[in-house]
């Protein structure tokens, strides 16, 4: 897929479900995850096993998926996306790579790599140690 307007079409569907939690027909009845959280790493197959994983996760979908960009591949795309979810009183925030492999236009396999959820405390602290340069 080299297709810039259907890889942004997609990675935009894909924050939606991330948003949403609801995975309709975005993803293949047997999609592949690789997921690379900090400290971990995880694989499952199979739509029932994608929902139920990520109903774990974020019960609720997320209060704001934003996709950063998104660079089309040979094979699907690249998305990069940031995330706020407001847990009871904390806002937590997080960004991820998501690598998508697209068949007969599904997400067939995403490997995703995460920063990890960051509350206040350590956005507070990564702001004082280390300031960004670029958003």
């Amino acid at each position: 897929m080299t297709d810039i307007s259907a890889a942004e079409h997609l990675s935009a569907a894909l924050a939606e479900m991330f948003r949403t939690a609801e995975v309709g027909d975005l993803l293949t009845d047997d999609v592949f995850l690789d997921g690379n959280p900090p400290l971990w790493r995880f694989q499952l197959q199979g739509i029932e096993a994608f929902a139920e994983w990520y109903n774990s996760y974020a019960p609720n979908g997320m209060d704001d998926v934003t996709v950063v960009r998104t660079v089309p591949t040979a094979t699907g795309f690249v998305a990069e996306l940031t995330e706020r979810v407001h847990d009871g009183e904390r806002e937590i925030t997080g960004r991820k790579m998501i690598l998508c492999t697209v068949s007969d236009g599904r997400i067939s396999e995403l490997t995703v790599y995460c920063s990890g959820d960051w509350d206040e405390e350590l956005r507070g602290r990564h702001a004082a140690e280390a300031p960004m340069l670029r958003p």
